[in-house]
């Protein structure tokens, strides 16, 4: 199979490491890709915003299947793009149509979508700048801490935990008023807080079936000890030492079934990976997200652990004969810990030559803002690295990206040091 993967992050390095292991790979092609991609296959430098020239590009490679890593691309309708073309129709997109994407694309929609198939996530309303004061009325009938959420893509900063209710009225009006999210805040989801610990659950679906993928535990927030401001992902892990089988039961009984049939049952074609992002409040799963592909860093500790043929189950789901492929894990536990560029999440410089890559024996390095520069790589982002581990638990997997983190430099790097720290 010729295959094209669209990104340029670690969860496409990622992908492209794995679907360079597949049996059934003739040539796989990444569009933009990183320094990191590069010896996987072949790196094409086409804006992946321009469909039409996607399009050139896979007639001219006959590709046989496009793999697609961010969500703003599947929110912006490539697979209805292919699907509406009568020379690519036939070539399957891994992601599902606009209408499935809105699971990600838009709060209210997904809110929406749960509330109709019973699926269980915290109580919410939605504004817009037209029902201001209604919103900042409704937030005085709440208690604190005061969730709210741009309804549109906002790059992963869209969502605001505030202790008083003083500064979440205040920040209503900056984000409907004031577009402090530009389009994406022109509607906002106001919702009760659940306190619980976070998890990410993963599932690849051909809008039949399903398979569900390991779970993972990732943590956002730049400082050690969960401080700081928010990221997008420091490090991650998986397994999730609490969620056991009761727990696991719950959240497909109650959670992906419902989700899955959903789907079929609005007419909405799915295919592709749906990530959940859960909360464990008091042994019962709650939905706070829904995302229209894998998570980063998620992907980089879950995706090693997959020991099926990837492109085997692309197939399954484009076929939609997923209910035949077998999903096998590595027992193993995995563990990645996230190299960022100096000032990230705010400013950072970029440029940076990193020395160390070829030092590093224990473990795989994904690369997720890096570019070539002849033999030399530089940081091109404010997340550069992941360094991902295998280990027989999650303490020793973690030692091990401690030890490779060690070996790899560039100017003003920084890394969290006590991921895992909550599970352990």
């Amino acid at each position: 199979m010729r295959i094209l993967l669209l990104g340029s992050g670690g969860r496409e390095h990622a992908l492209a490491w794995k679907i360079a292991q597949s049996s059934s790979l003739e040539e796989l092609f990444i569009a933009p890709g990183n320094a990191g991609t590069k010896a996987h296959g072949t790196n094409v430098a086409i804006d992946t915003s321009d469909f039409d020239a996607l399009k050139s590009f896979v007639l001219e490679k006959e590709i046989n299947m496009v793999v697609v890593g961010p969500e703003d691309l599947l929110v912006k309708g490539i697979s209805d793009f292919f699907s509406n073309d009568s020379d690519l129709k036939n070539i399957p997109v891994i992601g599902p149509n606009k209408e499935g994407a809105q699971l990600e694309g838009s709060k209210d929609f997904a809110k929406q979508f749960m509330m109709r198939h019973n699926i269980p996530t915290a109580k919410y309303a939605t504004f817009t700048k037209d029902t201001l004061q209604e919103g900042c009325d409704f937030l005085a009938t709440m208690n604190p801490p005061y969730v709210l959420k741009a309804d549109g893509l906002a790059a992963g900063k869209g969502v605001l935990i505030l202790d008083t209710l003083e500064e979440a009225q205040q920040e209503l009006k900056n984000m409907l008023a004031d577009a402090k999210f530009g389009e994406a805040s022109s509607r906002v989801v106001i919702e009760q807080f659940l306190s619980g610990i976070e998890l990410s659950v993963f599932a690849i679906t051909d809008g039949e079936s399903y398979k569900i993928l390991p779970e993972a535990k990732d943590y956002k927030r730049i400082g050690e000890a969960d401080t700081g401001l928010n990221t997008g992902g420091m490090g991650a892990i998986s397994p999730v030492p609490f969620a056991d089988a009761t727990f696991k039961e719950k959240i497909k009984n109650q959670i992906i079934i419902p989700t899955v049939k959903g789907l079929k049952k609005e007419g909405i074609k799915y295919k592709g990976f749906i990530f959940f992002g859960l909360i464990n409040v008091k042994g019962e799963p709650y939905v706070i997200e829904y995302n229209c592909r894998m998570g980063d860093p998620e992907t980089e500790v879950v995706i090693p652990r997959l020991k099926s043929d990837i492109l085997d189950l692309f197939e399954g789901v484009a076929s939609g004969t997923l209910s035949e492929s077998d999903v096998l894990f590595d027992d193993r536990s995995a563990c990645t810990v996230m190299m960022v560029s100096g000032g990230y999440p705010e400013a950072f410089e970029k440029g940076k030559q990193i020395y160390g890559l070829n030092a590093v024996t224990d473990s795989l390095v994904f690369h997720a803002g890096t570019k070539s520069d002849g033999p030399a790589v530089l940081t091109s982002g404010g997340r550069v690295l992941a360094v991902t581990s295998y280990g027989k638990n999650i303490s020793v997997a973690l030692e091990k990206s401690y030890e490779s983190a060690k070996k790899i430099e560039f100017d003003n790097s920084y890394y969290r040091k006590d991921i895992g720290f909550d599970v352990l």
